[in-house]
């Protein structure tokens, strides 16, 4: 894929103007994906660049509540809604694309549905300009294919983070734990990709042993946090079925993407 690189050096300032824009009118749009870790870990964006990870799109999270408004404001801004049959299998989206460049943006309401389901609802307005923490991380977590982008933006959210029980410039372990306990699929697909991110990331050159050792440490820890942590009835009940039968949503269809 040819990728423009002055073409990539507009996509952070663009989505925050978008996000300040929207703030101005009463619209709450949240970043999430790889835009949003990039700001979080700004000391680590040199990763970004060194791995050949680049920005192809701009994700938003909003509520559906104002979903009327969002459409008109993009218009405003000169992009235009992309209407898709199929856009609402991985639960509330619209997609939006600029009139002049073609750049692409999904707005995703109230929920992000792909393998598994992150509810954002009350949630939005704990930071700015991006969701928390807890939900950068469990975004990445809940796929099931992970491809190597996606082992790149949690190590450097890993390497800029400690783990802790709110959301003020931590990953908020408690938040995720109870989220997890209540759901073996998703506490079994984020634990599994939680380790791989741990071997993984042990390939990348860039990296000194130091962070490595750090971005390790930090995993273990969370995983150990999400075994100690009570689970629900309906947890271990399902636990007991384990991978025989499918814990996962499909979404290898047209409308599904990586974020």
């Amino acid at each position: 894929m040819d990728i423009d690189l002055e073409e990539q050096k507009k996509f952070v300032p663009e989505a925050l103007r978008i996000v300040e824009e929207a703030n101005e009118q009463g619209i709450i749009l949240r970043l999430m994906g790889a835009i949003a870790i990039r700001l979080h870990s700004p000391e680590h964006a040199y990763l970004h660049e060194k791995l050949d990870r680049f920005i192809t799109d701009i994700d938003f999270v909003a509520y559906e509540k104002q979903s009327s408004k969002i459409e008109k404001f993009f218009e405003s801004q000169n992009y235009s809604r992309h209407l898709l049959s199929f856009s609402f299998a991985l639960g509330g989206r619209m997609i939006f694309k600029n009139n002049t460049d073609g750049r692409h943006i999904d707005v995703f309401l109230d929920r992000l549905e792909m393998c598994h389901k992150i509810d954002y609802k009350k949630r939005l307005e704990i930071d700015n300009p991006t969701v928390p923490l807890a939900e950068l991380l469990l975004q990445k977590m809940q796929i099931i294919k992970i491809s190597e982008k996606d082992i790149i933006d949690t190590t450097m959210l890993f390497l800029a983070h400690e783990l802790g029980d709110t959301d003020k410039d931590t990953i908020n372990a408690k938040h995720i734990s109870q989220i997890l306990s209540k759901e073996w699929g998703f506490y079994y697909t984020v634990t599994t990709n939680l380790k791989k991110v741990a071997s993984l990331m042990r390939n990348f050159d860039v990296l000194d042993e130091s962070d490595k050792d750090v971005v390790s440490s930090r995993i273990d820890a969370l995983i150990k946090r999400l075994d100690n942590e009570p689970k629900s009835r309906s947890w271990k009940m399902r636990a007991r079925v384990g991978t025989s039968k499918k814990w996962y949503k499909e979404v290898d269809s047209p409308g599904s993407k990586a974020v």
